[in-house]
This record gives structure tokens, sequence and C-alpha cells, in this order.
């Protein structure tokens, strides 16, 4: 049987796992996912997992109890020849080992891009992850217990100055949820108030969210304002040394909770490959989701697909003629991808991948949100609704849209679970603090 690598198990290449299962007649293939994660990540809902909305393991989808005919093999892959047709597989525990195959698909996804700003890389955390997700909002939580304690001053003011650095669709979601968490709070707190707390989100160009229109984004900005939240415009992060964040501006204040959303770049594991890469380091792909050469020649038995590859945008709204790195394209390249190898390994053409954006929703916090599709723009309670239906059906499986749903419905009912477990960074400290030792 040929073997098919799949290097990732995000979007679009849990999508091409599940779908090759589907399509796959016995015995035609043989498929394999390789991922340091057991699990695909549903990254929309980290925005509402930092702020208690969403149970962190329900935006998780698990690989293994999904993918029944694939051999998932949870480790990194290091290096690949294509040349020869071999991969390194780098586990957390053992020797690597080389792996061969007949066609390797690469969906190895993105991670955060950031600038050498002095303090960025020992003082912020990303919002890639699930696990950064709930290591934000068991900070935000910690931070108003402790601040609650003190009095007023610059201490309190650093454990409740919340900075977010990147406006668009990431960072002013993950903005406006910790905003609203934030609100929620204070009624826990009566020693308390809205003006003791501080949000700044930090955008180096003149407007927030390229995704929706001026006017929308426009009403973001009113929305986030009311609601005691600042965005600095047209303003760079200068320097985040010991948690001081110094703006182009001139402006100057302290914050223990610094979030860096601002930019995806390629996943820097196919820099250790054969395989042909653009000047933004991700791989050259044709339309049909093939890998192609400077000089257009095919890779053969060479894919990619999701925020690792440039695929031209047949529909012409990507920018710089490629589609951009979410979601929609992600998971919908997989699917095409899937149908493609297969009609590949029956000695049939493969189609082009084209796919018009449907439009655009975001939740900035409960009972916020807004919808944009071509002019259409919904805004407020509608919005968030639309914004909730939309990635509640997205998410993967059945099973996790029920468990996702139902947790919205609970949360309606009793609130929010504003409880942080930051103690379980350290499991055993508690155990060893009482534990008898030999004496000396």
């Amino acid at each position: 049987m040929p073997r098919i690598l799949i290097v990732g198990g995000g979007y679009a290449g849990f999508y091409t796992a599940l779908k090759l299962e589907k399509w796959l007649l016995k015995g035609e293939a043989e498929v394999v996912v390789v991922d340091p994660l057991p699990y695909m990540t549903y990254q929309p809902f980290l925005p509402e997992v930092a702020a208690g909305q969403i149970e962190p393991r329900h935006s998780v989808v698990s690989l293994r109890r999904h993918l029944k005919k694939t051999t998932v093999i949870t480790a990194k892959v290091t290096g690949i020849e294509h040349a020869t047709r071999t991969a390194t597989i780098t586990p957390e525990v053992g020797e690597p080992w080389q792996m061969e195959y007949d066609h390797i698909v690469v969906t190895a996804g993105a991670v955060s891009r950031t600038f050498p700003i002095p303090g960025v890389a020992d003082n912020a955390i990303g919002m890639k992850s699930i696990e950064e997700a709930v290591a934000v909002r068991d900070r935000l939580l910690d931070n108003f217990a402790k601040a609650a304690l003190l009095p007023a001053g610059p201490d309190r003011d650093r454990l409740l100055t919340v900075v977010v650095v990147g406006g668009g669709f990431a960072g002013i979601e993950t903005f406006a949820e910790l905003r609203a968490l934030a609100s929620a709070l204070l009624k826990d707190y009566p020693q308390l108030t809205i003006d003791d707390t501080h949000f700044h989100l930090i955008e180096a160009m003149g407007r927030i969210m390229p995704e929706v229109s001026l006017e929308t984004s426009h009403w973001v900005l009113k929305n986030l304002a009311q609601r005691a939240a600042t965005v600095h415009l047209d303003t760079q992060l200068t320097s985040a040394v010991d948690g001081v964040i110094e703006l182009s501006t001139g402006e100057s204040f302290e914050s223990d909770l610094i979030i860096w959303t601002a930019g995806v770049m390629a996943n820097p594991v196919v820099r250790g490959t054969d395989l042909p890469l653009e000047e933004r380091g991700r791989i050259r792909t044709r339309a049909d989701l093939r890998v192609h050469t400077e000089d257009g020649e095919i890779v053969e038995g060479a894919w990619a697909a999701g925020d690792v590859s440039a695929v031209p945008d047949l529909s012409g709204g990507g920018v710089g003629g490629f589609c951009v790195p979410n979601a929609q394209h992600a998971v919908r390249q997989g699917k095409r991808l899937a149908k493609n190898l297969v009609a590949v390994l029956r000695g049939e053409e493969p189609k082009d991948y084209e796919h018009k954006n449907l439009g655009a929703v975001a939740g900035l916090g409960l009972g916020h949100g807004v919808f944009q599709s071509g002019r259409i723009a919904i805004k407020g309670v509608i919005g968030w609704v639309m914004h909730r239906g939309y990635h509640g059906l997205a998410i993967p499986m059945w099973e996790r849209k029920l468990r996702v749903f139902s947790g919205w419905a609970w949360n309606l009912v009793l609130g929010r679970d504003n409880v942080s477990l930051t103690a379980r960074e350290e499991p055993q400290a508690y155990f060893q603090e009482f534990a008898s030792r030999p004496k000396a």
C-alpha cells in the first residue's frame, strides 16, 4: 500500500485525514498523521476559553478518537527529504527515526510572528494554543484576587492592566472577551471598580480588523471605548522589559499581562526540508494543492495546505493573490486535498481549490459581536448570536458541537465558572510541602 504521511494535525491536516478515511477504499492507502499534540485545537474559540466561556477541553478535538483508520503518532517531524521520500520523526522520549512515504501532505500550520522588541520574548504570551488561553485566564483571575488585597497604587495598577498587541481578529476578540471577563469579576470584588482596571490594545496600523468594513471597525472601536477599553492606533510597542510598556507615542505604563497577537508566520519546520519555499517561508503550492517549484514544475508526491502553504486565491479576494491564513481556507483546503489525492492515486486529474470568503464573524464578549458579509453588517446581540452559531457548528465532530452548545447554555443559566487553577502548573507542591523525608 502507498503510505500518505500528513505532517500536522491542525485544521487542514485533520480534515485531510478525516476525508481520506471516508473516500479511500480498504487497502488503497495507509494514512499516518504526525503531530506533537494528540488533538486539533479549534483556535477561534481561544478568546472564549481565555474568558471562561468555554471549557478548554471542549475546544480541542482528539485525533485518536475521531481518526479511527489513521495511524496517529504524537511526535515532531524534524526533517523532510522529499528527494528520497523520507521524513525524520522525533518523539519526546526515545530516539528519532526515519519514516518512508509515497505522498507527503504538509499541513504544519503557523506560529506567532514576533519582532525583536526588548522584553516581548520574556514577558508576553501568545494566543495560538489552548495552553496559552488557559494561562491567560488564570493569570487574570489571580491578578484580581491579589489586587483586591492591595491599596490603590502602582502595584495594584500593574496587576489590573492588560495589554494586547495586534488589532486583527485574534487580538480584538481576545481583548474584548478579557474586558468582558474583567467587568464580570468586579461583582466578586467590591474593593475594585471598573476605573481600577486598565485595558490597552496596541495596533501599528491606522485601523483594526481589516477583514471587515471601515464602518464596522469604527463601531467596534466605539463599543470598546464604552466598555472602558483603550485602543491605540498608529502606535507601536517599543519595549516591554520587566513588564514596563513603552509605546512609540511616548506613553509608558506597567502591565502584568501582555498578550501578543500581531501576526503569524509559517511553521519553521518547513525550513528543514527540500520542498520549495517562497519569500515568506511558505511552501509553494498550486491551486490544486500540489507543491511546485519556482519554475512551476510539479513536485510529485508532495502536497500542502493551510497556513504553511502559499495557495493561489482563485476567487480574487486574497492578499497578494494568495489565500489568507484562516480557518475557512484551511478546512476547505483539507477536504479538497483529500479528494485530489484520492483522484491522483486512481489515475485521475485533481481539481483546483477555489473558495470565496463567506464573510467574517467576531465575538466581543457576552452579548457583543459583529457579522460582515460584503456590504451587510450586523452588530450587537444578533452579531454575537451569529458568531456563536457559526463557530458552534463549524467545530468538527458532533460530540464536540454538543459539548460546546451545552456549555454555553449552562453558562447563560449559571454564569461563568471563575475559578483559577494556576496551581496545576506545580501539582506536587502541596504534597511536597508536608511530605516526610528521610533524616540526613
